[in-house]
């Protein structure tokens, strides 16, 4: 006997909406459409498709959720998948969403944490989606903080300034202690402490100084698990203004710091989400100078991806959100990774221009300034890190090879991750000018580090120079070369 198919019921919550929106079928399909345009995607949906769904049948993928942004728009009140009678949203576009709340922004990054924490392996497959950075950027520019994070209690007057990021309870650098887990013995409610924020500060510092050492594959699901078990009850427990905004502080840097690991281990459509979501909780803590620093990483991602026009333009929004007043220190980063964009594009003129901005910003820094934590990595070794990379893809060799060399002797040794992209920009640049015998040595040295890494960009970093090798395949150093890798990566 043949097995019939199950019944669809018909979606009878869409139908209403619909009605209440005043869509007709193809209308809401072109919708769906364009929004699919606004993220990279392209749906082709007709009103043949919209009738299916009124039917029971469910739409895949991403589709659910922008559906159910379509009609947020169109009847201003936040609608969710489920509203509609549709199936939950997948975390393919859900993540690239710059949420309505702070509520929201909980919802959406806890729900990518506890995915990538599991046995989810297709968030690491997300394709990286250049058009998906122009809503979010946009919103965080014109945006503003948000009247009210806390939970559970009267709001008591918080500031809505950038302090957030400047907490005392930030522990020095290169000192940190790892909090005990206690994710299991903290129920929903629950207050939370300048001490619980405190153990969040330490884990950033402890997995920055894994990340800079070992790659980002090295400990990100210890990371991740850590963000779903401690922080996401933390953002869901009982908290005053200022103790919010110190926690949406202290969770936008993980979140930030999530993506980062994610980047170095290529799965740059998971690394964006968790920019995107990092950009949102910087919003709600206030910190207009933290969400500057999320839009520069997101910028480094798009360099390294070949997107020098996106890179460039996440660069600006950065500089126009934070304003002029912003430490120097933060001033020559901004410019120096708007450099960075502007040389994948051969843009030399402009990429020159940016660099002096970079150089006289860094030259006017302080002792006695005011330096955000994150912002003090970047200093004249890293400037130098910058311009050798610029020169490098601008094919100025000569300068490259000088300013590679500065960043190798300024570099700190725990920065290994760093040190190995310089030797490899030196050995391009050696290779470049003539040098063949010197530029396969530091590119040895580069592969051995590599193979001590768990970090996806340095086998790029080595396999690109292996790529320039390749003119030069029957010369002696190059063979030489090639015997001392070959077991290595």
């Amino acid at each position: 006997m043949t097995e019939r198919p199950p019944q669809r019921i018909p979606n009878r919550r869409l139908a209403a909406l619909i009605a209440e929106a005043g869509f007709s079928h193809a209308g809401l399909a072109r919708r769906v459409d364009q929004l699919g345009l606004e993220h990279g995607l392209d749906l082709r949906y007709d009103k043949t498709s919209v009738t299916r769904w009124l039917r029971g049948q469910q739409p895949r993928g991403t589709t659910p959720a922008l559906i159910a942004e379509v009609f947020t728009r169109r009847l201003g009140r936040r609608l969710s998948a489920q509203d509609l009678g549709l199936d939950a949203c997948a975390p393919v576009y859900a993540g690239l969403e710059f949420a309505a709340t702070p509520e929201e922004a909980v919802d959406i990054v806890s729900g990518l944490w506890r995915k990538d924490s599991g046995s989810h392996a297709e968030l690491r497959k997300i394709a990286f989606t250049p058009a998906g950075l122009v809503v979010p950027s946009r919103d965080w520019l014109i945006g503003r903080s948000d009247e009210r994070v806390a939970r559970g209690e009267p709001p008591h007057g918080p500031p809505l300034g950038g302090t957030a990021a400047q907490d005392p309870r930030v522990p020095p650098q290169g000192r940190f202690t790892v909090p005990r887990q206690r994710g299991t013995d903290r129920g929903p409610g629950q207050r939370v402490s300048s001490g619980d924020i405190a153990a969040l500060r330490s884990v950033g510092e402890l997995f920055r100084t894994l990340d800079h050492a070992y790659g980002g594959g090295h400990a990100r699901q210890a990371l991740v698990r850590y963000l779903e078990h401690e922080a996401e009850p933390m953002l869901r427990g009982t908290y005053g203004e200022a103790t919010g905004r110190r926690l949406f502080a202290a969770a936008a840097d993980l979140t930030r710091l999530a993506g980062w690991t994610s980047y170095d281990i290529a799965a740059h459509g998971l690394a964006q989400r968790y920019f995107v979501q990092a950009l949102r909780l910087a919003q709600a803590a206030g910190d207009r100078a933290y969400g500057s620093y999320v839009l520069l990483t997101m910028s480094c991602q798009a360099v390294y991806l070949g997107h020098g026009r996106e890179a460039v333009q996440l660069a600006r929004v950065a500089q126009q959100g934070v304003g002029p007043a912003a430490p120097p220190v933060v001033q020559a980063m901004l410019h120096a990774v708007e450099a960075r964009g502007h040389a994948v594009l051969g843009e030399a003129r402009a990429c020159s221009a940016s660099l002096v901005r970079a150089e006289r910003a860094l030259d006017g820094a302080r002792p006695g300034d005011e330096v955000p934590y994150w912002a003090r990595t970047f200093d004249e070794a890293q400037l130098a890190d910058e311009l050798g990379h610029c020169h490098r893809d601008l094919q100025q060799y000569r300068p490259a090879a000088q300013h590679a060399e500065r960043a190798l002797q300024l570099r700190a040794p725990g920065f290994a991750r760093s040190r190995l992209f310089c030797r490899v920009v030196l050995a391009t640049a050696r290779l470049a000018l003539g040098e063949l015998e010197q530029a396969c040595a530091l590119g040895a040295e580069a592969a051995q580090q590599a193979s001590e890494m768990r970090s996806a960009r340095a086998l790029e970093y080595v396999r690109d120079f292996e790529r320039r090798l390749e003119p030069y395949r029957d010369a002696a150093p190059v063979r030489t070369y090639r015997d001392r890798v070959s077991a290595l990566l």
